[in-house]
């Protein structure tokens, strides 16, 4: 189980950190029918990248949410932005414990195609940010820390 929460979060990672912007006329048609019929009436304002990994990034009932694609359009990931609050207790009484004078500033809950949920916390201290991957149960699995050019500028 752990092995595959660790590997979902190494091609997550590996996704955010290396993906490139491209047009959705440049999406396989597979990917995009994939899309439109797991999430109908809504348009991707985002589309990424990464070697055979499509990646759509929308808002889905005013929550920011993106979604992977292998490239002939099997839906690998979802992850959905939510309330630092909705966070298990074990993973802000981690943040808590080992962040001391972090402040906790995102949140999201990513779910694999086998249902298997991760959460994601962004921590923030300064110009130090990092995020950290927790299993469905608040257990730690491992810090990510973004390269600045590739973080979102919202």
């Amino acid at each position: 189980m752990k092995t595959i929460i660790t590997i979902a979060a190494l091609v997550f990672a590996i996704n955010t950190l290396s993906a490139q912007k491209v047009k959705e006329a440049e999406v396989p048609k597979a990917v995009t029918e994939s899309f439109a019929k797991n999430f109908p009436g809504t348009k991707a304002k985002e589309w990424e990248k990464e070697n055979d990994v499509y990646e759509a990034e929308f808002d889905l009932k005013k929550v920011e949410t993106s979604v992977t694609f292998s490239a002939d359009g099997k839906l690998m990931e979802t992850e959905t932005e939510i309330a630092t609050s909705a966070l298990p207790k074990a993973v802000t009484d981690y943040v808590t414990k080992n962040y001391p004078g972090h402040k906790l500033s995102e949140a999201s809950k990513i779910v694999d195609a086998a249902g298997t949920i991760t959460y994601e916390a962004e921590v923030k201290k300064g110009k130090e940010e990092m995020d950290l991957l927790f299993d469905a149960n608040g257990t730690f699995i491992k810090t990510e820390v973004e390269a600045k050019d590739t973080k979102d500028k919202d």
